[in-house]
């Protein structure tokens, strides 16, 4: 069979599978139909009907509860509006493109409510699941419009030299999990900062006044410097995030290059930020946020999980432009490579520990650097048992957390060069107690010393390599 006759047999497979898929574009036209009914069915266009736990207008400086209300139900109604539109375009093969305005519509509904500060958990939620229906309507269950055809009937898997796909479903299934974890998390902090309850919980730390750690962190001036609940935002991407681990196919480090690109910022770049600014809480306010922590780590994890399909990409992207490929359409449609493997996608199944292995391909858990993690919790928390103040106590909530987070993120061999910062973190926390003010006791030196000769130790070796191999990367895990 000729390539033209490959070609043609290939667009005949796609127009079933289009065909088949028709059912979903229906599904939205249902879902802004209901969409636009939901403000007079949640009574947004009647204040009195709009149950609010803490009013937080004055507290944030926000238009009356009505108004906000009102702004949320005339939203609503467009974007049920719009739904119908892009949803009814979509059916017709001419206008395909158009999915992607459903796409638009569902992340905007994701932000809207934030935006709008919108006074019912009612609408929040319903806002929160009609977007993410709406994306997964548009570009997860049928094919996503533009992606190359040429990429789409090469049906290698493997990246070129390495071992294993990082897009397969096993790989992507933790970050999945992960990422509606963290947004559960940060959707019930959201529901805090929105009024929605009266309370958060927080079994271990405490804040001002009546305010445990949890609500002074969330409702504190760092907080309210965002002009949208800061943990609806993080919910919003964490959402996004688990939309976007479920996209694609085994082949999407090469059949979807900008998803991936896109992927990782919201995990690392973002995740990074949303690391930091739980590693300044005890430093700014005082006091830490017990959900905020659990967060932050779930956030973390999901960093060595994700780079390596970042890496493939990468590699692909090289490898296409150095063959004469449109660098810019490659990127945003994908396209074959003829030197990767051809390789059936490894459903998940079988046992959990089986199932837990597949998606931890490209992880692997030396003891030193596990021994460097728990010395940099310690190191976060020794400061209470020390009785440490001032520039060292500080010092030592920052440079802990940091030794913590490089030496999770250099879990993935891809990453395991990133452990040498800890070379760094630990010559200061060595140093600091000679450098800052805050050691009140001789045992509160030598426990920074201590920490910090065996973060330099436990930094130098790389750990027992595992038997995957990353193509022309390999040269670079030292």
């Amino acid at each position: 069979m000729n390539s033209q006759e490959s070609m043609q047999r290939h667009m005949e497979q796609m127009a079933a599978m289009r065909r088949r898929m028709l059912w979903v574009h229906y599904l939205v036209i249902a879902l802004g139909a209901w969409l636009l009914t939901s403000p007079f069915q949640l009574g947004l266009f009647d204040a009195g009907t709009v149950s609010t736990v803490r009013d937080i207008s004055a507290e944030r400086g926000l238009p009356p509860v009505d108004v906000r209300a009102e702004l949320t139900g005339w939203n609503d109604i467009v974007c049920g509006v719009l739904l119908m539109l892009f949803g009814g375009l979509s059916i017709s093969a001419r206008f395909k493109a158009w999915q992607w305005g459903t796409t638009a519509v569902g992340l905007w509904l994701l932000f809207a409510p934030l935006l709008f500060w919108t006074p019912s958990a009612a609408a929040y939620l319903n806002d929160t699941i009609v977007g993410a229906l709406a994306i997964a309507l548009s570009v997860l269950i049928p094919m996503m419009p533009g992606m190359s055809h040429e990429g789409m009937m090469d049906e290698s898997t493997i990246p070129a030299g390495w071992t294993y796909s990082p897009s397969s479903w096993p790989q992507r299934i933790p970050i999945i999990i992960l990422g509606f974890f963290g947004f559960l998390i940060a959707r019930y902090l959201a529901a805090y900062q929105l009024g929605h309850i009266d309370s958060a919980w927080d079994p271990y730390f405490d804040g001002l006044g009546a305010l445990n750690g949890t609500e002074y962190i969330i409702t504190s001036h760092v907080s309210q410097a965002w002009p949208m609940a800061d943990a609806g935002l993080g919910a919003t991407a964490y959402m996004i995030e688990a939309l976007m681990g479920a996209m694609g196919s085994a082949k999407r480090w090469r059949t979807m290059p900008w998803m991936v690109a896109f992927f990782f910022i919201l995990v690392v770049p973002l995740g990074g930020v949303s690391i930091f600014f739980i590693i300044i809480q005890p430093i700014i306010l005082g006091t830490y946020c017990t959900l905020c922590l659990i967060q932050a780590f779930a956030m973390l994890i999901m960093i060595p999980l994700a780079v390596d399909e970042v890496i493939a990409m990468g590699q692909y992207m090289r490898r296409s432009y150095k063959d004469g490929r449109p660098l810019i359409r490659t990127f945003f449609q994908g396209g074959p490579d003829p030197a990767s493997e051809a390789k059936d996608e490894e459903q998940p199944r079988g046992s959990f520990a089986r199932q837990l292995r597949a998606g931890l391909l490209g992880v692997t858990f030396p003891w030193t650097l596990l021994a460097a993690g728990a010395l940099g919790i310690w190191l976060m928390f020794s400061t209470v048992l020390f009785g440490t103040s001032a520039g060292l106590a500080d010092s030592d909530h920052l440079f802990g957390a940091l030794t913590l987070t490089v030496a999770v993120i250099a879990l993935a061999q891809v990453a395991r060069p990133l452990r040498y910062l800890n070379l760094l973190f630990g010559i200061w926390i060595a140093a600091s107690p000679f450098v800052l003010e805050g050691a009140v006791s001789t045992a509160a030196v030598v426990n920074d010393i201590a920490v910090g000769l065996l973060i330099i130790a436990l930094s130098l070796p790389q750990g027992k390599r595992s038997a995957q191999h990353y193509g022309s990367w390999d040269r670079l895990i030292v």
